[in-house]
């Protein structure tokens, strides 16, 4: 039986659906997000071209609009897409809203615990790479869609059969939203293109849109955004590479060293450290090795 495992980490909080041992599904909260389903009270900035609104620092877009106020006006909204991993210069969404104030709902209803195959997960997002029996699947975030390229050395329609299979999974496992393109082989036959639609519609939960594969091999999904997936997180490397090392750390007890790329580094908040001081029971001290590659952080008593 499946079961959720939250882990509460150190700059981010951990969510996965784990059933024999392997992720089936995963989100991730960055601190310091306003996470979707939030309730609370901004302040209209502007209205033309486009309404936005701030609160707690950030600005939010308003693509529906907002009605019966005016600028500088108070407004009460909801969240409804976080901020981007790796675009920051997108604004995270927002609609107006008579709800009550709210904090946002948790990730997923589930056990505190350690998530044992997350570095393995985490691997998949920082490489893009998803193998599967045949073949593998190599995913990209673009700033209009994520796309998948299939690639193998089975015949065409046998291969395109095991990456709808494993993108379906891989979507569901890295959270991969919104638009989503995946470019089979080209395959001859109406019949055996419909087969690859009825895989995917048969493996990746609902809500999602899909169209009919082309004669050219291409599929568009589209599924509900509201977080960053992993492979988007995994795009800002530094910042994503430093979460990465406070979790490896966290294991360790008593005085440690943080040795990473100096990128990685310098994106650890003073926050994180304290906090990883206090988990450890023993003072932090960072080192910067410009040699390392951005993976290659590692943690080590002092």
């Amino acid at each position: 039986m499946p079961e959720w495992i939250i882990e509460d980490g150190i700059g981010e909080t951990r969510a996965a659906l784990v059933e024999n041992g392997e992720i089936i599904e995963a989100r991730v909260r960055r601190d310091g997000t306003i996470a979707p389903g939030t309730v609370l009270d901004a302040t209209l900035k502007s209205i033309a071209p486009r309404v936005v609104v701030e609160a707690e620092g950030q600005e939010f877009l308003l693509p529906r609009g907002a009605s019966g106020i005016s600028e500088g006006a108070a407004i009460r909204i909801e969240i409804v897409r976080e901020q981007s991993g790796s675009e920051p210069w997108k604004r995270p969404l927002a609609k107006q809203s008579d709800n009550a104030v709210r904090p946002a709902p948790p990730l997923a209803e589930g056990t505190p615990g350690t998530i044992d195959a997350w570095d393995d997960l985490i691997e998949e997002a920082r490489s893009g790479i998803i193998a599967f029996d045949g073949g593998e699947l190599r995913t990209e975030s673009t700033a209009a869609m994520t796309v998948i390229d299939v690639d193998g050395w089975l015949v065409p329609d046998k291969l395109a059969q095991m990456a709808a299979w494993s993108s379906a999974r891989a979507i569901r496992r890295l959270d991969i939203g919104g638009s989503i393109a995946i470019d089979f082989p080209t395959i001859e036959g109406k019949a055996e293109r419909q087969q690859i639609g009825q895989i995917i519609d048969d493996y990746l939960p609902k809500p999602f849109e899909r169209t009919a594969m082309n004669g050219f091999g291409l599929v568009q999904i589209v599924r509900p955004r509201t977080r960053a997936s992993l492979i988007e997180l995994a795009q800002d490397r530094a910042a994503f590479e430093a979460r990465a090392l406070m979790r490896r750390a966290e294991r360790e007890v008593g005085a440690v060293t943080l040795t990473a790329h100096p990128a990685v580094i310098a994106a650890i908040r003073p926050e994180w450290r304290d906090q990883l001081a206090r988990k450890v029971g023993g003072t932090v001290t960072l080192k910067a090795d410009p040699a390392l590659a951005m993976s290659g952080a590692y943690a080590q008593k002092s």
